[in-house]
């Protein structure tokens, strides 16, 4: 049957990076799967972009490889800490027994449009878009489906396995009556673009220093920054006009010059609330979640979305087979939590090592502050300072995290 008769045999809700993946797998397997995402494109400029080599292994078998990186990717082969006094490498990526010794940065429109444009070749694949899941069809305890909206009114999904792939905010999840605990997170971010122009350093960075910390995405015609500020400091910045945090940025990166005016506004800003959490449990009968809908990671080194694609991936191989007999039990779906659990629980505490670093100062605007940063930034000297241990673990770990991941998964349906 198909998703036009109202039922099919999987149905994901959220077209993210998880949810474009398992729908793809499954599609792949010969399952009858449909997509729901609310948004009407997959333009996010403010979503997680960086893509890991355990990610790349998983595209390779796909047999998408060639195809990404074909797209307007940037590769990084190592990412750095700029501070006062040069370049610190926070971790190098050239593994000479890596096969993809690099990180790659792409942006989600693109990413998402390879996955499912490559998905659409399988005639039991459907995405619907823009479509918001509003409710959980349920009989007796057990999920049946869902009720989405679409411009033209209210329809009826129904689905042997319904799994929740919309993000840290999930409505789904909600729905479903899952207990999220809160691990803590005691910074946001701030996101906003600069144009670049040739004499910029080409190369992707972070710039750190006691009170201000910022990342710094090269993506070819501009910069993707995040200003990471512990929590409730957005609040504060907004007391002032958009002047404020222009000066913070004129003195921290002080390469962008008169670029900084290009904020005019507030407007031109994005808040993301960071959260770290995750579910106490994953499933429930016919339900299950993946992703930030299951755990919500900072985005401290980018790790969000590999974690979402390998939790997909986990998903499929537990319920391809489950799928293609028409009944999907409990503990199939637990063997995705038992599986994934424990990547989850060591990236989210590594991260928390790496935030518990981020100091704040009594006024980022403070005039002494801001005077004590320098007026130009050494991009091409190394340099080897004293870190808290915290971080010298986090450097240590990150090399070989990001390189061959915590636990890849592979595509085995």
């Amino acid at each position: 049957m198909t998703v036009e008769e109202g039922r099919v045999d999987c149905c994901i809700v959220g077209c993210g990076p998880a949810g474009a993946i398992l729908g793809l797998i499954l599609a792949r397997a010969g399952i009858d799967v449909a997509v729901l995402e609310k948004h009407e494109d997959f333009f996010r400029d403010y979503r997680g972009d960086s893509i890991h080599p355990p990610t790349l292994g998983v595209l390779e078998e796909l047999g998408l490889i060639d195809r990404y990186l074909e797209l307007p990717i940037q590769r990084e082969l190592a990412i750095k800490i700029v501070t006062n006094e040069g370049v610190l490498p926070l971790a190098d990526f050239a593994n000479p027994k890596a096969k993809y010794p690099w990180v790659t940065f792409v942006g989600q429109k693109d990413f998402l449009g390879l996955l499912t444009e490559e998905a659409k070749r399988y005639p039991n694949f459907r995405l619907l878009m823009p479509a918001e899941a509003v409710d959980l069809l349920t009989n007796g305890t057990t999920v049946r489906g869902i009720r989405y909206q679409t411009q033209d009114g209210f329809h009826d999904l129904t689905a042997t396995l319904t799994v929740a792939a919309d993000g840290r905010r999930s409505r789904m999840r909600t729905q479903a009556g899952l207990v999220v605990k809160d691990v803590g997170a005691p910074i946001d971010l701030i996101w906003f673009r600069m144009s670049r122009v040739p004499t910029d350093p080409d190369t992707t960075f972070v710039r750190l220093v006691p009170g201000y910390v910022f990342a710094a995405g090269h993506r070819t015609t501009y910069w993707q920054i995040g200003y990471v500020v512990p929590k409730g400091t957005y609040q504060k910045l907004r007391v002032h006009d958009i002047g404020a945090l222009r000066t913070i940025l004129r003195h921290a990166l002080p390469f962008l010059g008169s670029r900084v005016d290009e904020l005019e506004s507030w407007d031109s800003v994005n808040f993301l609330e960071v959260q770290v959490n995750r579910l106490t449990k994953w499933h429930r009968p016919g339900f299950l979640c993946i992703g930030d809908a299951a755990h919500a990671s900072s985005p401290v080194a980018g790790f969000g979305v590999n974690m979402a694609v390998h939790d997909a991936v986990a998903a499929a191989n537990a319920v391809a087979g489950p799928l293609r007999r028409g009944r999907v039990t409990e503990r199939d779906l637990a063997r995705v939590k038992r599986r994934r659990q424990l990547p989850t629980f060591l990236t989210q505490a590594v991260q928390r090592l790496v935030q518990r670093d981020i100091v704040e100062v009594p006024d980022l605007l403070d005039p002494q502050q801001l005077a004590a940063l320098p007026t130009t930034l050494d991009f091409d000297t190394e340099v080897d300072l004293p870190l808290p241990a915290a971080t010298r673990v986090f450097r240590r770990l990150l090399g070989h995290v990001t390189t061959y991941g915590l636990r890849s998964e592979h595509v085995r349906v």
